[in-house]
């Protein structure tokens, strides 16, 4: 009986020249048997000298490596226009045709680098809504979800919120564009806004009573004088 024995092959390749990008410093081009084979970050390159044997396995690391460097600049640009989730981070790279991989290896570059964190991405972006475009929690878990926040930090990030009072700040920003209008289309465009928002018809029947005690109270002129409709009933509310 014949036996076979395997025999893996290595091949091999000399760095014939490492050359400075003009348009980018900090890249070099590294060249392979006279021929250009990839670009590295100038620290990445530090490691190669001219004449060096390269195996295709440290090519193919190299390469890897630098595509994942490059990848995780390229985030991290992204990054500093505003806070991301990870699927957003993930869905910008995928869009500039990156291999899985190389993604998955970026993002957890990323989280242990402390430039990508889900949970505090949902605590800015529920007090940047609270204080900008009051919402209510069912709204913002739906925006949330669309991040790709999972359940559990979006029910963390939402623990403390009062839906009532958040219903109360949306509601005391609109009325402000409501003044002069009769109390039946004060409660009817405020209910609406409000349930736009998100919040229930409760919640808006609650906030727009007491508004309207308050801007009775503090701002007798508020609403138009139409006696039809000065005991609007609150029914009125749009369901």
């Amino acid at each position: 009986m014949v036996s076979f024995v395997a025999i893996t092959v290595f091949f091999m390749g000399k760095v014939t020249a490492l050359e400075v990008q003009k348009r980018n410093k900090k890249r070099v081009n590294v060249f392979i048997d006279e021929t250009y084979a990839f670009s590295l970050s100038l620290d990445e390159a530090a490691h190669l000298h001219k004449g060096q044997n390269l195996s295709d396995a440290e090519v193919d690391a190299l390469v890897n490596e630098a595509a994942i460097t490059a990848a995780t600049e390229s985030a991290a640009r992204f990054l500093a226009l505003r806070p991301r989730s990870t699927q957003e981070v993930r869905q910008n790279l995928a869009k500039k045709g990156l291999s899985p991989a190389v993604i998955d290896a970026t993002l957890e570059r990323l989280i242990a680098f402390g430039y990508i964190d889900d949970r505090a991405f949902a605590d800015v972006w529920v007090r940047d809504r609270m204080t900008y475009k009051p919402s209510s929690p069912r709204a913002l878990r739906y925006e949330l979800r669309q991040k790709g926040i999972s359940s559990d930090v979006i029910d963390a990030a939402l623990a403390d919120l009062d839906a009532e009072d958040a219903a109360y700040q949306a509601a005391q920003a609109q009325s402000r564009r409501l003044r002069g209008t009769s109390r039946r289309d004060f409660q009817n465009k405020l209910g609406a806004f409000l349930q736009r928002r998100g919040f229930s018809y409760g919640q808006a029947r609650t906030v727009i009573r007491r508004l309207m005690q308050e801007l009775d109270a503090d701002q007798p002129d508020f609403f138009s004088g139409d006696t039809d409709e000065t005991e609007a009933n609150e029914t009125d509310l749009i369901e």
